[in-house]
This record gives C-alpha cells, sequence and structure tokens, in this order.
C-alpha cells in the first residue's frame, strides 16, 4: 500500500502499475490498487492504514514539513517507534525506486494491467 501511494504522488508509471497489481493480488480487492493510485482517500481504509499512508504521502511530497505531530499521529494509530521506522524506510525505498524507474522509462509488463482482477 505504501508503494502505491508513494508512486501514485511521484507519478511512476511503472510502479502504480507492478505495485497496483501486488495490491489487487495480496489484498483480494479488485479495486483497492485503483483507489490507491487515484485517491488512497477514497479507499475504505482502517483508521491504521490511514495514517499510515497520510504519514507516507506527506514524507514523500513534503517531506521538510514532517514534525512531531505527524510521528505522534502514527503512535496514537498503534505504530511504535521500530514501526514508525519501518514504514519511513519503506518510503524512502519507493521513494528511490520511482526516481529509478522514472529515469530509465520503465514499463510495466502487459500482464501487470489484467492481474489479480
Amino acid at each position: 500500500m505504501i508503494a502505491v501511494v508513494v508512486s501514485s504522488a511521484n507519478r511512476c508509471y511503472y510502479c502504480q502499475v507492478a505495485h497496483g497489481q501486488a495490491v489487487r493480488e495480496l489484498s483480494g480487492d479488485p479495486a483497492l490498487g485503483e483507489l490507491l493510485v487515484m485517491n488512497y482517500r477514497a479507499a475504505a481504509l482502517t483508521p491504521r492504514q490511514r495514517a499510515m499512508l497520510d504519514f507516507a504521502h506527506k514524507l514523500t511530497v513534503t517531506p521538510a514539513a514532517v514534525v512531531d505531530e505527524d510521528r505522534a499521529a502514527l503512535r496514537n494509530a498503534g505504530f511504535d517507534d521500530r514501526s514508525i521506522w519501518d514504514i519511513a524506510s519503506v518510503t524512502a525505498f519507493f521513494n528511490l525506486s520511482n526516481r529509478m524507474a522514472t529515469a530509465v522509462d520503465m514499463m510495466p509488463n502487459l500482464e501487470y494491467h489484467a492481474k489479480s482482477r
């Protein structure tokens, strides 16, 4: 889910398609991948998932604006310091991979578009 939200914010086509398909497959929900690509705020998420994705989105789009209140929101949703580190690490990794995929104009395999629907 983090990979899709980060990829959407970065407009990384390859990653939106590939990771959106992974969300469809892992969740068993054929619409969830697209919801996360288009507007994760429109998806029916748990408060914990919403807090995680809000943090990942903010860390992607406006990293200098992340403040103690953002980490407190994660703690209030049940994440401990280790989990916050993990969320940030996954967010950072997919920001890197988005930039690499964009730099080399990586295109998704055609089968990703139809899988897990």
